[in-house]
């Protein structure tokens, strides 16, 4: 067993910490400690952690944690006083999340809600580490008729044999894992609920609908609404999910906990804010609905105000101006990037 000596700060592991709420995650725990990143850039993308290759404490390991690692196999841990210091949290976030891409991840969704569960709470085991999982509401199933929030004992009802069950019923066993295990061994266990989340970091073409508005109202193209844009959801930005995540940690007792926005706000309402937004000349169109999404619902977030005294304070138009402000450099950039691969190939023709 390694000795839980701490040199300064604590030593912080973030499994899947080069994706879109990982890195965010990475940016706000580096501050005051030492941050371990995990990531096999199946859906994260070293770009989101560029910036903090350079910070002494921040530590980059390339690893599919799927497959069984020994982290005493990796000697630039040696700068953290890993030999001594081990770990003393480990945040699981990691899970292929490019809507575009899900057919192809599904053997690697279910690896990631199965043999990663496991093998990251074997490491919290081992260093007697605090554990948090990153689960989702897709948890919870559909609202029923007329339920305007889901709370944390709400068992749900979802397809195990659905089109996305290696999502979907992935994460209901990710999080079984995580209860029994870490009731059987005593450990400081979470599961943090995650609903749905937007902001910087987000992938162009990847499936996703802010992205995807933003992409056609900037080019002032069609913006395609799958049904008739009266179906709702909630909006949190990102960075009150990551604060909603470290006061949880924080909490004292073990748990579940809904992280998300109460708020309900209908897909024609977000179409025509980010056309307003971006001063767009675009239209909303409309197409039939997507077989096997599933409809969502909304957190009820009591536990979280009453247990860690968070709620979402980033309000919708502060959040999508960022979102568009960083989605148009990206943008940008992926331009320029590409006029130069054109202008290097016809250069290398002359």
């Amino acid at each position: 067993m390694v000795k839980q000596a701490i040199f300064g700060k604590k030593n912080i592991m973030v499994i899947g910490g080069a994706g879109f709420i990982g890195s965010f995650l990475c940016d706000a725990l580096v501050k005051e400690n030492k941050v371990i990143c995990v990531d096999n850039f199946i859906s994260g993308r070293q770009e989101n952690i560029d910036h903090l290759l350079g910070n002494p404490n921040f530590i980059f390991l390339n690893h599919d944690a799927s497959q069984p690692f020994d982290l005493d196999d990796f000697p630039e841990l040696a700068r953290f006083k890993f030999e001594f210091q081990g770990v003393q949290e480990v945040y699981n976030l990691a899970c292929p999340s490019i809507k575009t891409d899900f057919q192809k991840n599904i053997e690697a969704t279910l690896l990631a809600n199965s043999a990663l569960v496991k093998n990251t709470i074997d490491l919290a085991k081992k260093y007697k580490a605090k554990y948090l999982f990153g689960s989702t509401s897709a948890v919870y199933g559909e609202p029923l008729e007329g339920q305007n929030g889901f709370k944390e004992d709400y068992w749900g009802f979802v397809n195990f044999l659905g089109p996305r069950s290696c999502y979907n019923e992935g994460k209901r066993f990710g999080e079984s894992i995580v209860m029994n295990l870490g009731e059987s061994w005593k450990l400081d266990w979470k599961i943090c609920r995650i609903f749905n989340t937007y902001g910087p970091r987000m992938r162009l073409n990847s499936g996703r609908m802010i992205p995807d508005f933003v992409l056609a109202a900037t080019d002032n193209q069609d913006l395609v609404v799958y049904g008739d844009g009266s179906e709702t959801d909630s909006y949190c930005y990102v960075q009150d999910v990551v604060e909603g995540m470290m006061k949880f940690m924080d909490y004292p007792e073990t748990g579940v906990i809904n992280v998300g926005n109460p708020e309900k706000l209908s897909i024609n309402s977000i179409a025509q804010k980010i056309i307003e937004l971006t001063e767009s000349n675009s239209n909303i169109v409309y197409t039939p609905a997507l077989e096997g999404l599933q409809k969502p619902g909304v957190p009820d977030i009591t536990e979280a105000k009453d247990k860690i005294g968070w709620f979402p304070i980033i309000k919708l138009d502060e959040g999508l101006r960022k979102t568009i402000d960083d989605m148009l450099a990206h943008k940008t950039l992926q331009y320029v990037a590409g006029e130069r691969k054109v202008a290097d190939i016809n250069n290398s023709k002359k």
